[in-house]
C-alpha cells in the first residue's frame, strides 16, 4: 500500500470489542506518529493484547475504525455507514504493512532460521528467492544471529528464536511493528538480548507499538507510554511523567505493584 506521509502511522478511533457479554475494548482512540515508539502497559485483562490483535485484524472489531499508513484495516464503510469486513485477500494485502511479533515465536520447526525469515517475502510479496535469502541473511546478522542461519528452531534458545521472529517480521519491510509481550515466554537471562534488538529498532526510527511488562525498556526506549485498564486508555504521556508522582492514581497503583 502506498503511504500517507502526512498523517500518523496508526490511527485508532473509538474502537469497541466484546467477546459475548465481556466488553474488552471500550471506545479506544489512539494515534501513533511515524517513527514513534509507544509502549502499552496495564494489568492483565485490561485489553492490551486484544488491541494489538485488532490493529492487525487478527480479531474483528464491533465498532470504530483502525487505519495503518493512511489506510483502513479489516473493514470498509458500507453505504449505510456500517462496517463491512474486507475479503481475506484484501486483509492479507493490508497486513503487509504490519509486522507482528508474538509472545510465542511461531517459527516453522522444519525450516532453518534463514528459511523462516525468507519465506514471507517469497510467498507473499513474490520476491526472488536469491534476493530474499540475501536479505534474510542480512537481517539475521542485524539481530546477532549470523552464525545461526542454518540452525533449526529446536537448536536455538528462546531468546534466539524470538530474535529470528523479529527478523522474520522485518523481512516484510513493514511500516509498523507490533510486539505482544515479546519477552514474557523467555527465561530472565534471555530477555536482555531481545530488548537490545527492540531498542536498536526504536533508535533507528521504526514505528513500534509494544505491549510489555518490561518497565526498564518502557522508561528508556518509549517516546510515549499508554496505560490501559478495564478495556480503556486511562492515561498516556512521556515516561518521565508516567513514572512520576504526577501520574494518575490508577497508573500509580499499577506501577506500585510491579516496579
Amino acid at each position: 500500500m502506498s503511504a500517507d506521509a502526512a498523517g500518523p502511522m496508526l490511527r485508532i478511533t473509538d474502537v469497541r470489542k466484546s467477546f459475548g457479554p465481556l466488553v474488552v475494548l471500550r471506545d479506544v482512540s489512539l494515534e501513533v506518529a511515524r517513527g514513534e515508539t509507544v509502549v502499552v502497559i496495564g494489568p492483565s485483562g485490561s485489553g492490551k493484547t486484544t488491541l494489538l490483535r485488532c490493529v492487525n485484524h487478527l480479531e474483528g472489531i464491533d465498532a470504530g475504525r483502525i487505519e495503518v499508513n493512511g489506510h483502513p484495516v479489516g473493514y470498509r464503510a458500507g453505504r449505510d455507514g456500517r462496517l463491512r469486513e474486507e475479503t481475506p485477500r484484501n486483509v492479507a494485502r493490508q497486513r503487509e504493512d504490519i509486522g507482528f511479533v508474538f509472545q510465542r515465536f511461531n517459527l516453522f520447526p522444519h525450516m532453518t532460521a534463514l528459511e523462516n525469515v525468507c519465506l514471507g517475502p517469497v510467498r507473499v510479496r513474490g520476491v526472488d528467492r536469491a534476493e530474499a535469502r540475501a536479505r534474510a541473511a542480512d537481517l539475521l546478522d542485524r539481530v546477532g544471529l549470523a552464525d545461526k542461519r542454518d540452525a533449526h528452531p529446536s537448536q536455538l534458545s528462546g531468546g534466539q528464536q524470538q530474535r529470528v521472529a523479529i527478523a522474520r517480521a522485518l523481512a516484510m519491510r513493514p511500516a509498523l511493528m507490533l510486539f505482544d509481550e515479546p519477552t514474557s515466554a523467555l527465561d530472565p537471562e534471555m530477555v536482555g538480548e531481545v530488548i537490545a534488538v527492540m531498542r536498536e529498532l526504536a533508535d533507528e526510527g521504526m514505528t513500534m507499538v509494544v505491549v510489555s511488562h518490561e518497565m526498564a525498556f518502557a522508561k528508556t526506549a518509549a517516546d510515549r507510554i499508554v496505560v490501559m485498564d478495564d478495556g480503556a486508555i486511562v492515561e498516556k504521556g512521556p515516561p518521565g511523567r508516567i513514572f512520576s508522582a504526577d501520574a494518575g492514581e490508577r497508573t500509580r497503583e499499577f506501577l506500585a505493584r510491579i516496579v
